[in-house]
């Protein structure tokens, strides 16, 4: 399992701690799939909540788990990509690229978003 957190943890060090992990752990998952989505919520979490957040990424029974806890009880919504360097493509890769994405809130706590991919 790899956990990184803020304020000791950044989007550089999670890819490759993450990268690293894969390796050893889930040799059969899609490398850059994984680490762009390890990215784009650790990136998000930086950008829009502005406080504490932390990664976890494991492998359970055959599944590889990314989860990104924050303190924001806000869902991530999908807008419309601003091709001029706006941003909104993220959450559409992290949609595309997990095989699954879900979101718990909790107002007092934040939010969670697992993505999860199963081995073949």
């Amino acid at each position: 399992m790899v956990v990184i957190e803020f304020p000791h943890g950044d989007a550089a060090g999670a890819r490759r701690a993450t990268a690293e992990f894969l390796a050893r752990n889930c040799p059969w998952a899609d490398l850059d799939a994984v680490v762009l989505v390890v990215s784009e919520l650790v990136a998000n979490a930086i950008r829009h909540t502005g406080g504490w957040w932390r990664l976890c990424v494991r492998a359970v029974q055959g599944r590889l788990e990314v989860e990104l806890a924050d303190a924001s009880p806000r869902v991530p919504v999908a807008r419309a990509a601003d091709l001029t360097g706006g941003g909104g493509l993220g959450w559409h890769m992290v949609e595309r690229l997990a095989q699954r994405v879900e979101v718990t809130t909790d107002t007092l706590t934040g939010k969670t978003v697992r993505a999860t991919w199963t081995a073949p």
